[in-house]
């Protein structure tokens, strides 16, 4: 029986169905083929995903037959825990992967460190970390600063309190983890942002191409982070 608070009791189950019009639809599908690469070689894992939301992709994995349990502030069902990122109860160690997937910008930044010396908590040595943020200095925001004096952030102030540059994640995630790899995608080159905002759900091929030609992470809207616990 699933449990909705906080935004999903207002909204319902709104990640479910992705709309076509959705300006977040090719980022969101890039991260996902992403992530679905990776986790190809975690099958027999014991796998998290922290502020999974409905857990869309928690359930995703589990019909696939992997061992994952999600868990999310506002919300529960029967795949879904209802808990806080910050303190999760699990047990040093209790798993191989770490997924936190658009989550801890929503944070503050001195939460953002508790909720990352949480994920190298759970995390057993030699296990992994897939981690996905916005960087705050992706391309079109720095061409609007240089323009207007003004960056764009990736959300409101008061969606996104924790936005920071990638560099600083960077920072952040150094303390606990080695970064084997990381990913940018949507390099927001200002034609193509336009587009996008447009019209998300046609220009996915376009995104693609991009990803795969252009996708630097300094410019990019979002980067994830594949690291290693030592």
């Amino acid at each position: 029986m699933q449990n909705r608070h906080g935004e999903y009791a207002e909204r319902g189950d709104y990640h479910e169905e992705m709309r076509p019009d959705w300006v977040y639809l090719p980022v969101y599908l890039a991260k996902k083929e992403y992530v679905e690469r990776v986790l190809a070689d975690y099958r027999d894992a014991r796998i998290i995903d922290l502020g999974c939301g409905e857990g869309v992709l928690v359930r995703y994995f589990r019909e696939k037959g992997y061992n994952i349990t999600g868990m999310d502030l506002n919300y529960e069902s029967e795949w879904v825990e209802r808990g806080s990122i910050l303190a999760t109860g699990y047990p040093d160690g209790a798993f191989d992967v770490v997924m936190c997937l658009d989550v801890i910008e929503h944070l503050s930044f001195d939460d953002q460190e508790r909720a990352v010396k949480e994920m190298a908590r759970l995390l057993r040595s030699g296990g992994t970390l897939l981690l996905s943020v916005p960087n705050l200095a992706h391309l079109a925001s720095r061409l609007s600063f240089l323009v207007r004096g003004k960056l764009m952030r990736t959300s409101s102030i008061e969606r996104h309190p924790g936005d920071r540059p990638m560099a600083e994640y960077r920072a952040l995630l150094d303390q606990f983890f080695t970064i084997r790899k990381c990913v940018g995608m949507f390099p927001t080159f200002p034609l193509i942002s336009l587009l996008t905002v447009k019209r998300p759900a046609w220009w996915v091929p376009l995104h693609r191409v991009y990803n795969r030609l252009f996708a630097l992470p300094g410019w990019c809207f979002l980067n994830v982070f594949h690291g290693e616990k030592p």
